[in-house]
C-alpha cells in the first residue's frame, strides 16, 4: 500500500495532541487497556517468508504455519544479542492501491525483551535482507507521553480475517489510512496505526464488532526497517527462502513465488 510520507507526518503532527487526550479518556476508562502495558514486551516485530501477491483467501500458501520460518528467525534474532520471548502466527489483510483489492498474507510476529533501538533495527535490517522485504515493521512499546510515541497497538478477541475483509473493502477511508491489520488464528485482532488514527482506528474496530472495553491498548514507536541497510554476514543464516514485505502497511516487491512448503 502507498502511503504519502509528508502527508502522514503533517497529519501526526496537528493530531498527536487531541489523540493522546483522546487515549488517555478512550483507553484509560477500559480496565483491559489500562493494563496492558504491563502485557506489552519490550519490543514486537512481524514479519513472513512470502514474495507473492496473493488475492484468493483459499489460496494454499495461507494454510502454512511458517514453522521453520519461525525457528530461522529465532536464529537470526539469537546471534543478534536478544532473545525471542514468543511467536504469534498471524492471517493478515490488506489493502492494495495499485491492485484495488484486498490482498492476504501469512505471518508472525514476534515478542522481543531486552533490546534498544538500534538492535531491534539492526535485527529487522537482517530479516528484511534475508528475505527479500523491502521492509520490516517493528514496535518498540513506550508509554503513552513518551517523546517517541507515534503509533499504538490495538488488540481485541472476537474478530475473523473474513470479517476484516471485509470491513476493510467496504471502508474506503480505513483501507487507505489504516492500510489492513492482522488476526490470530484463534481469532484476535492486532491493529498497528499512527497515533494520529486513533479516533479512525476505534471507529473501525468498533464496525468489526469490537467492545472497546475488551481492547488493549498499546502505545509505542512504529518503523518500517528497510533492507537497504550495512549488514554483518555471520547475522544471516546459512540457507533461506525468498519472502515479502512485512504486516500492516510495509509492501512487498512483486516477486511471484511457488507454493510455500514451510509448514
Amino acid at each position: 500500500m502507498k502511503i504519502t510520507i509528508a502527508r502522514r507526518q503533517l497529519r501526526l503532527m496537528a493530531a498527536t495532541v487531541s489523540a493522546l487526550a483522546l487515549g488517555l479518556a478512550g483507553a484509560g476508562s477500559s480496565p483491559a487497556a489500562s493494563s496492558a502495558a504491563a502485557d506489552c514486551p519490550t519490543a514486537q516485530l512481524f514479519a513472513t517468508n512470502n514474495t507473492a501477491v496473493i488475492t484468493d483467501p483459499d489460496d494454499p500458501r495461507l494454510h502454512t504455519r511458517l514453522t521453520r520460518f519461525d525457528h530461522e528467525l529465532r536464529g537470526i534474532i539469537r546471534a543478534n544479542g536478544p532473545t525471542p520471548v514468543a511467536s504469534k502466527l498471524l492471517e493478515g489483510v490488506f489493502w492494495s492501491g495499485d491492485l484495488k483489492q484486498a490482498t492476504y498474507e501469512r505471518s508472525r510476529e514476534f515478542d522481543i525483551n531486552r533490546v534498544g533501538r538500534d538492535g531491534l533495527n539492526h535485527i529487522a535490517g537482517v530479516i528484511a535482507k534475508t528475505y527479500r522485504q523491502e521492509s520490516v515493521l517493528t514496535f518498540r512499546c513506550l508509554p503513552r507521553t513518551s517523546p517517541e510515541t507515534d503509533a499504538l497497538e490495538i488488540e481485541a478477541p472476537g474478530v475473523s480475517a473474513n470479517r476484516l475483509h471485509d470491513e476493510l473493502v467496504a471502508d474506503p477511508v480505513a483501507r487507505d489510512e489504516l492500510g489492513g491489520g492482522s488476526v490470530t488464528v484463534d481469532g484476535r485482532l492486532i491493529l498497528i496505526a499512527p497515533l494520529a488514527d486513533l479516533p479512525l482506528a476505534r471507529e473501525f474496530t468498533a464496525k468489526l464488532g469490537v467492545d472497546w472495553r475488551t481492547t488493549q491498548v498499546h502505545y509505542g514507536d512504529r518503523e518500517f526497517v528497510s533492507r537497504i541497510r550495512s549488514m554483518p554476514a555471520p547475522s544471516r543464516p546459512k540457507q533461506h527462502r525468498r519472502a515479502r514485505a512485512a504486516p500492516r502497511g510495509a509492501r512487498p516487491d512483486r516477486v511471484p513465488a511457488g507454493p510455500q512448503r514451510d509448514r
